[in-house]
């Protein structure tokens, strides 16, 4: 059989990424973050680590709603330790550096996936082209970490799994999946960048493990001792909206504000 391109319908999609159980499920991913900017030659900025905890549920209409907690740490390149402070190479001035700590990701499956199926392995393709205004760029206290009025980036998914498990009906979660995601982003707010021309590009790659002991240790560390919510998907979906990173700045200004001011402003 020839590898080809097929519509799946969002059953195999969550026996994929989910279970058809309601039972939560782990990913976690790591890579690196560059900075591109017109002319100038890439930047390794920052390394990453991440998971995310899932869970599926069935709707009545026939859908599935997903609900999920996504937490992740920016880690210095050379070092592989997680960065609490950055000095900016273009302004100088050293700042606070935020983590990942969306709670809730969630979203409604309910349309076909598009997959390359091949005899042993099928590969999940999800383009996302993300357009909308920028929640940051209303209040002019926000101008020095995210001035641009639309929030515009684009991730590119791939996620690979045994094709002969996907297809097995008494199968409710494919064991194993590996996934690559690449993402084109503007500058975090955090990093307090203005204007100034360029975007971040991630280049990162995981996997489904089995169990919250099998993340990074520094995620479980994290999560034990900082963040225990991280530790399980919502049992049912919620009524906020998903959270951001963008948002989660706006939450937490004051905090990053408190934090910078007890920071040099220079090397």
């Amino acid at each position: 059989m020839m590898i080809q391109l097929q519509k799946l319908d969002p059953l195999y999609w969550v026996k994929a990424r989910c279970s058809t159980l309601p039972q939560q499920v782990y990913l976690t991913w790591q890579g690196s973050i560059y900075a591109w900017q017109p002319e100038a030659p890439r930047q390794h900025l920052f390394d990453m680590v991440g998971m995310n905890v899932g869970r599926c549920l069935p709707t009545e209409s026939g859908t599935w709603d997903f609900t999920s907690r996504e937490l992740a740490y920016y880690l210095d390149p050379q070092t592989g330790e997680r960065l609490h402070h950055w000095q900016n190479p273009w302004t100088g001035e050293t700042v606070k550096v935020l983590p990942v700590a969306n709670d809730p990701v969630q979203g409604r499956f309910a349309q076909p996936f598009s997959a390359q199926v091949g005899d042993e392995v099928a590969t999940f393709v999800i383009d996302l082209f993300l357009n909308y205004p920028n929640p940051l760029a209303a209040e002019p206290k926000f101008a020095p970490y995210s001035p641009q009025p639309v929030y515009q980036a684009i991730e590119l998914f791939k996620l690979s799994v045994s094709a002969a498990e996907l297809w097995r009906p008494e199968v409710t979660e494919v064991s194993q999946l590996l996934l690559s995601w690449d993402r084109i982003g503007p500058w975090l707010p955090w990093m307090k960048m203005g204007d100034r021309p360029g975007h971040l590009i991630y280049s990162a790659q995981g996997q489904k493990v089995p169990d919250f002991e099998a993340l990074p240790t520094l995620l479980r560390s994290q999560i034990a001792t900082q963040m225990p919510s991280f530790r399980h998907a919502p049992t049912h979906k919620l009524p906020q909206a998903s959270m951001t990173s963008w948002l989660y700045f706006k939450a937490h200004f004051d905090d990053y504000l408190e934090a910078l001011e007890a920071l040099p402003l220079s090397a």
